[in-house]
């Protein structure tokens, strides 16, 4: 084959640094569309964002050429260099170093996208925590809930 063909979808989920509520609702919908602006610059597409002033999940798609770590790289350090730079931005915005990436099969992003866009309604049974940790479960990711201990 001369040609590569792919379509990777990925549900990204990351918290700001200790978990503070800085994402406000001001910020929020900017934030994300910032977001999907370092998504298309880097030649993915954000396909729905959500979440909470605490953390974001993202369902985007991108190719082969940037790695899920490089992307996740991107959109962090641009994102929080923006939001510093912001007039009505709280001092000190800055993402947690880790995040969670999932694969998402085309199949599944209209329930990826509803369980993103129905956050608010989700975190008034369970914790940021119990979410993350359910998810890592769910996907099957080896983990140690300790690592997620405030």
């Amino acid at each position: 084959m001369r040609d590569t063909y792919s379509k990777l979808n990925y549900h990204l989920v990351f918290s700001t640094k200790n978990r503070v509520p800085l994402i406000t609702d001001a910020l929020r919908d900017t934030l994300y569309g910032y977001m999907g602006g370092i998504l298309r610059g880097h030649g993915g597409v954000l396909l729905t964002a959500g979440g909470m002033p605490d953390h974001v999940h993202l369902l985007a798609g991108w190719g082969t050429t940037v790695s899920v770590a490089k992307m996740l790289q991107l959109i962090k350090t641009n994102s929080s260099k923006w939001a510093n730079e912001l007039p009505e931005s709280r001092d000190g915005f800055a993402w947690q170093p880790g995040y969670g990436a999932f694969t998402v099969s085309a199949s599944m992003i209209p329930e990826v996208r509803r369980y993103i866009l129905n956050q608010e309604e989700h975190h008034r049974k369970m914790s940021f925590q119990e979410e993350f940790v359910a998810l890592l479960k769910r996907h099957g990711v080896d983990h140690e809930e300790k690592n997620f201990e405030d």
